[in-house]
């Protein structure tokens, strides 16, 4: 991927760092892939605003994207890559041999032209999904099921990658983007490759009005606001607020939010910051 520092002709481009779009090639997406999303401004059923900071922002089509990758033993070739504006990944359409077309989550370096496939036999290569069992020690993989059938859950957003790092039994035990070591069914599917569009943390956004158009409303800190509206308001003059914490007064660094007792404890082996479960 390749970024574009943008001349300071204005105030908003002064600071903007952008995607150059390199590897896209086309803005016309597939018609028939496309599905109208409402967007709900923050409020609930009732009407009601239940998240704040939330609102406007630009109309934009959802993209069907095929994170099962179940169309097995049927070679598919590679037509455009494509920007997605739900999601950091670019994604890639794909033609399959009997016709049929589909969208999948972009890896890095896939070409267009490219063929890739999906199945229990196929080659560990660049966009190919197949079951970890199948796949040697070491791949980087993208688009991991946790549960076989389930389609991708994990792992999906950009420039990010599992590492296969052990087999025990039925597990595969893989090393997360978060520094996580879990262990996840050997029967479970997964893509091979990094997901691309890597720099996309490394832009900046340049002015305001940018996020306004993504749907996101001012935010107002929390030192700003007074006592009764925030735990961390209040006090004379700048004052720091305290301890960072939500607005319901739960920490927000340091403390444990994971709940005890879940049924996945025992499929991890060692938390981000390298420690182990409480309950172990």
């Amino acid at each position: 991927m390749a970024l574009k520092k943008f001349k300071p002709t204005t105030a908003g481009t002064r600071w903007r760092v952008g995607n150059a779009y390199a590897e896209v090639t086309t803005n016309v997406p597939e018609k028939s892939l496309l599905e109208k999303q409402k967007n709900t401004g923050g409020r609930n059923f009732q009407g009601r605003r239940s998240m704040r900071y939330m609102g406007g922002g630009n109309k934009i089509m959802f993209r069907v994207i095929d994170f099962k990758r179940d169309k097995k033993n049927i070679p598919a070739v590679v037509k455009t890559i494509e920007y997605d504006p739900n999601r950091t990944a670019f994604i890639a359409l794909l033609s399959y041999a009997d016709g049929e077309k589909r969208y999948i989550l972009a890896p890095q370096g896939l070409q267009v032209g490219q063929t890739i496939i999906s199945g229990d036999d196929v080659a560990p290569e660049l966009g190919n999904a197949l079951k970890l069992k199948n796949m040697p020690l070491g791949t980087n993989v993208h688009n991991v099921e946790m549960r076989p059938g389930q389609g991708g859950v994990l792992v999906r957003s950009a420039g990010t990658s599992a590492q296969l790092s052990g087999k025990e039994d039925k597990y595969a035990v893989l090393k997360m983007p978060s520094g996580e070591i879990r262990k996840v069914l050997v029967n479970c599917y997964a893509t091979v490759g990094v997901t691309g569009n890597s720099d996309h943390g490394l832009q900046s956004v340049g002015k305001a009005g940018r996020n306004r158009w993504k749907g996101i409303r001012p935010r107002t800190r929390a030192v700003a606001m007074n006592p009764v509206d925030h735990p961390m308001g209040g006090g004379e003059g700048r004052a720091s607020g305290g301890h960072p914490r939500s607005r319901k007064g739960k920490y927000a660094k340091g403390e444990i939010t994971r709940t005890r007792g879940k049924g996945s404890d025992k499929l991890i082996l060692s938390r981000r910051n390298g420690k182990k479960l409480p309950n172990k």
